[in-house]
């Protein structure tokens, strides 16, 4: 057979860009894995359909800007909503935990929900234990309280124990916390971003009787989510995006 170089040329050709085709592709369906804020290394939770919901979570839905600042956020991608999670790579153990947010927490739609909280790692326990959850969210009832407080007890034997409350913010930011100690958590919700107690519009101290039954003894990632309650799309059809300028954790 005759040697034909400009058919081994257009060969050569295809296969080089087939490759550099297949690397832009790993480029562009690639995320970021971590990502670091308010001096702590946070994983992002990647692309997949999963609980709470169930929802489909998306790394392009949190990134920090030039500034600083956290961005979570909840949108529609080809034609499908798809929500923000992240968490410490590091366990916190008793302490105050602190968050600075910017955004209207007290306006979000009914189908809408916003959490900070710790949570077990498997070896722990399982879901519906240990948590201490912040969350804002009306949890599919346009007419139910706007602000939660929760504390999930150390096994499923027990009940979880809530504060509710409705709340209407001031302007766009606000700074929410709780301290946890082996005894006692305590949550504050104020006005503004705040070191002290101005401007204080919610609160609530949780101290059980048997607190080791109620109250986790162990340090926990520190999770922060964006989701749509029971799977359910907002109903106003509208993207959400908060931001929390600054977490700060100090321990007990």
């Amino acid at each position: 057979m005759q040697f034909q170089p400009h058919k081994n040329r257009n060969r050569k050709r295809r296969l080089t860009l087939g490759i550099v085709a297949c690397l832009l592709a790993a480029c562009v369906s690639s995320h970021a894995e971590t990502i670091q804020f308010s001096g702590y290394t946070w994983e992002i939770r990647q692309p997949g359909l999963g609980g709470p919901g169930p929802n489909q979570w998306d790394p392009r839905n949190v990134w920090v800007d030039a500034r600083g600042y956290l961005h979570l956020k909840l949108t529609q991608r080809d034609g499908q909503w798809t929500c923000a999670e992240l968490y410490t790579q590091k366990s916190l153990g008793f302490g105050t935990y602190q968050f600075w947010l910017s955004g209207r927490v007290d306006q979000l739609d009914q189908n809408v929900i916003f959490g900070l909280f710790n949570y077990p790692k498997p070896e722990m326990g399982p879901d519906t234990t240990h948590e201490i959850d912040i969350e804002f969210g009306r949890w599919g009832h346009p007419k139910a309280p706007n602000g939660n407080y929760t504390i999930w007890p150390t096994d499923v034997s027990q009940q979880k124990t809530s504060y509710t409350f409705e709340f209407k913010l001031d302007g766009n930011d606000s700074t929410h916390r709780f301290c946890w100690s082996p005894t006692k958590i305590c949550f504050q919700s104020l006005h503004g971003h705040v070191d002290d107690d101005q401007g204080q519009f919610a609160h609530w101290a949780f101290q059980p009787d048997a607190p080791t039954a109620a109250i986790s003894q162990h340090p926990m990632p520190l999770h922060l989510n964006l989701w749509c309650y029971e799977g359910s799309p907002p109903k106003n059809g509208q993207p959400v995006e908060l931001v929390v300028r600054c977490f700060k954790f100090t321990p007990r």
